[in-house]
Formats: C-alpha cells, structure tokens, sequence
C-alpha cells in the first residue's frame, strides 16, 4: 500500500478511549492548523463507531476553532436518537480543552425509493489531465518561503484539475471548477471508510471557488471553513476516479459560499456538499474606494 495512504488511513484509526470517547492524532499537510477535512473525516469516524447497521446519509459540522497540529482531539460522540429507520449522533471534537468542531450526522437504514439526479457534465477523461502534485512541485522555488510546504507535500489523494489555478498570475474567470480526484491505491469494500474517505477530501478544492472571480490566489488571502455539508445520495469508491463539480453563487461580508456536486467516473451523482468559509484580504490590499488600507 503506498505509505501516504497507509499514513492516512492508521490517522483516521481512532483510538477508543470509552463507549462514546475517541481519540485521534493530526497530520501536517502544510498548513499551520489542523486541516478541517481530517477533523471532519475522524468525527465520522467517531459517529461511526456508534452505530451499527445503518449508513451515513448527511453531516453537517462547524469549525469553531483552529486545530493545534501538536495536541490530540478527543471525539466526544452524543448519542442523540436511534429511530426506527435513522439514527441521529452529535460529536464534539475537544482540545485544551475547548471545541475545535461540532458535527451532527444522520444514518439511515437501506430502502428503496424515488430515484432521480442531475447530469454530470461533459468533462476530460482524467488521463488527459496532470497531476496537480506535479504542477505544485515546480511551483515551490517561485512561491514565498512561508507557504513552500503547502506544494511540496505529499498527498494521499490524486487531482486532476480541468483547468488548474494559475497561483503565481491569477486572472479573473468563472466561479466554477472541475476535478478528477482518487486516493493513491485500492481499498477494501468498506463503505463506511469510502464515506470518511471522502468526507476528508470535500474540504480540498472548494472554499477556493468564491475567489475565482476576483483573480485573486489564496497565498494572498486569509481562508478558513465556517461550516461544511455533505449529502450521501448513493454508494461510492474513493479508489476509482471521482469528478468534483464545484461552484461559488456568492461571496460576501468576508465570506464565500461554494457547493459542489460529486460523480463516479460513469456519471452516478454519489455525493453532494455545501460550504462557507472565512475570505479575508490582507491589511496590504487597498480597499473599496482605492485607497490603501
């Protein structure tokens, strides 16, 4: 198994400290905080653990505070219902003390119903696309030292971007983006784990649509995720090529909103997610009237 993979999944492994304790370790993917999708991943990961026989069908979670890379999380999981059909769990991720996130999930038991979704657009064939990783490494002596580890890290997931983000010359285009993404090597037949899996990876790729518009780039702005949202609306492998349909219908008060919509390589809807998260320009950007701030 390849080692980013491996590493990924023993951290979505959660120790078990009491029925309804949990206790998890943080990786470093370049960033000086915790990264919102490993808190998210391993609060499913929690709620998961609580419920037998039923699959997530919705999360919906809060980033209260910014995770320290060096401390554990403890998961404090509120079992809040277990209903005829759904079960309801609450999670509280905890460190020093105080909540970083707080997640309510939905499990549902399989039924059969209506049955309608939306079409995937017409989209390259991941194989005619590059890697974004390899983009990133020949960004990494031309962006600020600060930020050098963002591109040289090694991730467990493979994107493949329609047309990738232009960092260092940003210009203005529409806020919508396409990308392939898979995890580096193949799972088991666990659909829990391709759930958490992929509840991990909905934090890449989207907050970063608001700003398309402005032709702006992240390394000039201060992001953070507010909230997050996913809708499981059928099964799914994270081993096999995902498309990540994502756009941004507004941004506003320091805030962006972007939603997106996630296809199985064969045009199967398995997934969609909504997000706002914190958009603020830096003290050196000159304000609405041109004037510098």
């Amino acid at each position: 198994m390849d080692q980013r993979l491996a590493d990924l999944l023993k951290l979505l492994d959660l120790e078990r400290i009491e029925d309804n304790l949990f206790r998890g370790q943080s990786r470093d993917v370049g960033a000086p905080q915790v990264f919102g999708g490993q808190v998210l991943g391993q609060a499913l990961v929690a709620a998961s653990r609580t419920v037998d026989g039923r699959g997530v069908h919705s999360l919906h979670a809060y980033f209260l505070r910014r995770g320290d890379l060096n401390a554990p999380i403890i998961f404090e999981v509120d079992r809040s219902r277990d209903g005829g059909s759904f079960t309801s769990r609450r999670v509280v991720a905890i460190q020093h003390g105080q909540q970083i996130l707080t997640m309510s999930a939905s499990f549902q038991t399989a039924e059969s119903g209506l049955d309608h979704q939306s079409t995937m657009p017409q989209t390259p064939a991941p194989e005619t696309l590059r890697d974004l990783g390899e983009i990133n490494a020949e960004l990494v002596g031309k962006v600020p030292e600060k930020v050098q580890c963002f591109f040289r890290q090694q991730r467990p997931f493979e994107f493949r971007a329609v047309n990738p983000p232009d960092f260092l010359n940003p210009v203005k285009r529409l806020a919508e983006k396409r990308v392939w993404f898979r995890v580096m090597g193949p799972l088991p037949d666990d659909q829990a784990l391709h759930r958490c899996l992929l509840t991990y990876v909905s934090d890449y790729h989207l907050l970063d649509t608001a700003t398309l518009p402005h032709g702006v780039s992240f390394l000039e702005l201060q992001m953070a995720s507010i909230d997050h949202a996913i809708w499981f609306h059928r099964d799914l492998r994270v081993d096999d090529w995902l498309l990540y349909v994502t756009e941004s219908p507004s941004a506003s008060g320091a805030r962006g909103f972007a939603r997106g919509a996630i296809y199985s390589r064969d045009g199967v809807l398995v997934a969609s997610v909504a997000q706002e998260g914190l958009i603020r320009q830096h003290s050196r950007w000159t304000s609405p009237a041109g004037q510098q701030k």
